[in-house]
């Protein structure tokens, strides 16, 4: 029996037609397979087409609206997070589909009950997905993957960020096939025009195209290809303008090779690229916030290779990425000698083109050129979701069955990486009560994980205090679907297929499963037929990038995938560590604290203390708390049944807790212990309230391996001589007043001088009062 809460939701928000692609699936893969299309046919199909149905079904299922408002089994969630599991245990191999049979039937009834279909959704996630299981060891549950987003204070000289940015990116596919159909295909009037513009380059008795282009340096000089490329990318402009359907702001070439771009960290240049700008000279100055498609030249081919022009490419893709708040993914090019690669980055690391020789295969080169200088805002990676009216950016969020119109006042982060949670933040206020501070927030995640919304709608429900308060969170539609990497970002392109794909180093453990790449089978499937605009619950995106016709091989169902999930907070603060005053820090860190209790209390536990995500409000007319915790992207329940399976060790490496970096499973003392080294970090390197500093010694916390990082925290605090040599040398003039609460809190963090053995919830107060009297220590 249907409690009546849950069927008031699903009468209020009938399936409709939001099954009919699913019953297009059933009626080809029937067709395919020379069976009458009844419910008889799921006793004839093959196991593999039974399994490829309910993957159709359950990818419909997901992104209907009534999945959001069903509560999960476990009471924590939302039912949609029970069928991302599922959909993980379906695509195995051994999944056992009887369980699930009883849903297709009433999916495909002729007249189909939707309390009956959500009653057998229920009972397909609790008979289909495995029990929990203890919680696992940290090794077990989270293998370590570093990333150049969670550098602190660091200088980001090049041979540090490489070493980083080279297992963040991890293997690179190359040699995707149709590639360049999925991300140029959907431009307006570009097949027409680059062939016409490529017949008028063969034309005279002197053609741009004749056995190669006219004017190649030969020796594929840097400079000579640099100037001979601008100078063709604006004659194939020209020939192309009569065929442009719409007017486009003329984008250039930009080839400044040895004048770096404006917004590194660490002085980076560009070889060449394309800016929106109509009057880009070589004296111009850029930013990074202005380069549209990053390039790499070479002058040798064989420099076509992971650690040298990939690296590169993947260099100008993170300060692309991190220089514009709303870019979901970068494309840019490689061309070493006269090959060529076309190149996408995005959340889950970067992948390119099969790689082609300009001067033999020109009608592919001009085609790449005017796809560059063609592309919208939306095809070359920015989110749509944001809009500008009048100079004013804004988003729009359906909430309590109305719609809200948030309007953004500034960034206020951005992580500066390309492939992990790349969170961004946003201030913003609602266009009827500008007063009134929200905070939006947009991160890329694992799947498995809980929802970040979730968690905090719950805790927020339970009364915690000094932690951001819910208002609202959602999945980014974009093109009508959740805005995920490998369906709606990369357009189903299968990377298992790429020239260098090796499944000993590119598979994840089981759990990382991705639903939006788990088709297998035969071709009878629907991916890669463009729906019609009514079956806007298709399991394809309804992006106008084509996906593979072809269908997709097993194995990539066991890769991983990030999905865009936005949450919206009502409390709005400074980093802790832009207190106006040394006693603002220290109280605000003792709110924190005092939040991260609260929570606790509440059945959460944060697991990534750090400067960023300790915040301060000191404005007394912002009702937000005087001090809170944000950022629940890697929380839990702490007496959750068993792991989420998403990668990397919990935390942001400068604060990460002695043991935490050892693989210790996490502990709500890691975390106390994380509070002491965001205090020893902010004493370091804060200048004053708006003023910080890089400090060589302590850099290298953010590059150096794990285990090192803990050795040498562990030498930092185990004896009191060395700590206070440490803290009196570096400390900075204006955090020197903190000397002594500093060794104190070390006193009572580390008692005997070690990290902490048992688990001690008394410590949270011993901290709050050590904080609270830190005068009585001057």
């Amino acid at each position: 029996m249907i409690d009546q809460p849950r069927l008031k939701i699903i009468k209020d928000n009938p399936i409709g037609k939001g099954l009919d692609a699913f019953r297009v699936s059933f009626n080809l893969i029937c067709e395919g397979a020379s069976i009458p299309c009844t419910l008889d046919a799921l006793v004839q199909l093959e196991y593999e087409d039974i399994q490829n149905l309910a993957l159709d079904l359950f990818s419909v299922l997901r992104n209907l609206p009534t999945i959001r408002l069903l509560r999960s089994k476990s009471g924590h969630c939302t039912l949609r997070n029970d069928l991302l599991k599922l959909i993980s245990v379906a695509a195995s191999d051994d999944f056992d589909l009887d369980c699930i049979k009883p849903l297709l039937n009433a999916a495909l009834a002729d007249d189909p009950d939707d309390a009956l279909i959500w009653d057998q959704v229920y009972l397909a996630v609790t008979e289909s997905t495995p029990p929990p299981q203890p919680v696992a060891s940290s090794f077990q549950q989270t293998p370590w993957r570093q990333s150049t987003g969670s550098f602190a204070n660091s200088s980001e000289y090049r041979k540090d960020v490489d070493k980083v940015l080279r297992e963040e990116l991890g293997v690179m596919y190359v040699g995707l096939l149709r590639f360049h159909e999925t991300f140029f295909r959907a431009i307006p009037g570009l097949e027409s025009a680059y062939k016409a513009v490529f017949k008028k380059c063969m034309e005279g008795d002197n053609p741009l195209f004749g056995g190669g282009w006219r004017g190649w340096p030969e020796d594929a000089n840097q400079d000579r290809v640099l100037s001979w490329f601008a100078g063709l990318s604006e004659q194939l402009w020209d020939l192309a303008n009569e065929h442009k359907s719409t007017t486009t702001l003329r984008r250039r070439p930009l080839a400044q090779p040895n004048k770096p771009i404006q917004g590194s960290t660490a002085e980076r240049k560009l070889d060449i690229g394309f800016v929106n700008d109509p009057d880009a000279r070589k004296d111009s100055r850029y930013h990074w916030s202005q380069i549209l498609v990053p390039g790499e030249l070479k002058s040798n081919p064989s420099a076509d290779t992971a650690s040298k022009a990939w690296l590169n490419i993947g260099r100008y893709a993170r300060e692309v990425l991190a220089a514009q708040d709303t870019r979901r993914f970068v494309l840019g090019f490689t061309l070493c000698g006269s090959l060529m690669r076309i190149w996408e980055f995005d959340r889950l690391g970067g992948i390119a083109s099969e790689q082609f020789d300009i001067n033999k295969d020109g009608l592919q080169f001009v085609s790449t050129v005017l796809g560059f200088l063609w592309m919208n805002e939306e095809e070359l990676g920015f989110d749509p979701t944001f809009m500008t009216v009048n100079g004013q950016r804004f988003i729009e969020i359906e909430r309590n069955g109305s719609k809200e119109r948030l309007i953004i006042d500034k960034v206020m982060h951005r992580t500066r990486c390309i492939a992990g949670r790349a969170t961004t933040c946003w201030k913003a206020h609602r266009e009827e009560d500008p007063q009134k501070p929200f905070v939006i927030k947009d991160s890329w995640q694992y799947q498995e994980r809980d929802e970040e919304g979730d968690l905090l709608r719950e805790a927020t429900g339970k009364g915690v205090v000094k932690v951001a308060r819910y208002y609202h969170h959602s999945t980014v539609q974009i093109g009508g679907m959740d805005d995920d990497i490998q369906s709606n970002v990369r357009g189903g392109l299968d990377v298992t297929r790429a020239t260098n794909y090796r499944p000993e180093r590119s598979m994840p453990p089981s759990s990382m499963i991705a639903s939006s790449a788990s088709r297998k089978g035969r071709s009878g499937s629907i991916a890669g037929k463009k729906r019609s605009s009514s079956q806007t619950g298709a399991p394809l995106p309804r992006s106008k990038r084509s996906c593979s016709a072809s269908p997709t091989k097993a194995s990539s169902d066991a890769l991983p995938n990030r999905i865009h999930r936005r949450t919206i907070t009502l409390d709005y603060g400074k980093p802790i560590y832009e207190a106006s005053s040394r006693s603002a820090l220290v109280a605000a860190l003792e709110g924190c604290i005092e939040g991260h209790e609260s929570l606790r209390k509440a059945g959460f536990l944060h697991r990534d203390i750090s400067i960023n995500n300790l915040r301060i409000n000191e404005d007394d007319n912002n009702p937000s708390w005087p001090s809170f915790l944000i950022d629940f992207d890697l929380s839990i329940k702490e007496q959750r049944g068993g792991v989420s399976g998403a990668r990397g060790k919990t935390g942001t490496r400068a604060f990460m807790a002695i043991g935490a970096l050892l693989g210790e499973q996490h502990s709500f003392m890691h975390d106390l212990e994380s509070f002491f080294w965001v205090l020893f970090w902010i004493c370091i390197h804060c200048k004053g309230p708006d003023e910080s500093r890089v400090v060589k010694q302590f850099d290298k916390w953010n590059y150096v391996d794990t285990e090192e990082l803990a050795k040498q925290k562990l030498g930092t605090v185990a004896k009191e001589a060395i700590f206070m040599k440490t803290i009196t040398d570096n400390f900075t003039p204006y955090c020197e007043p903190l000397i002594p609460l500093s060794n104190k809190l070390r006193k009572v963090v580390f008692p005997r001088d070690r990290p902490w053995e048992r688990e001690d919830e008394k410590l949270y107060s011993q901290m709050r009062e050590t904080l609270q009297k830190w005068e009585d220590l001057q």
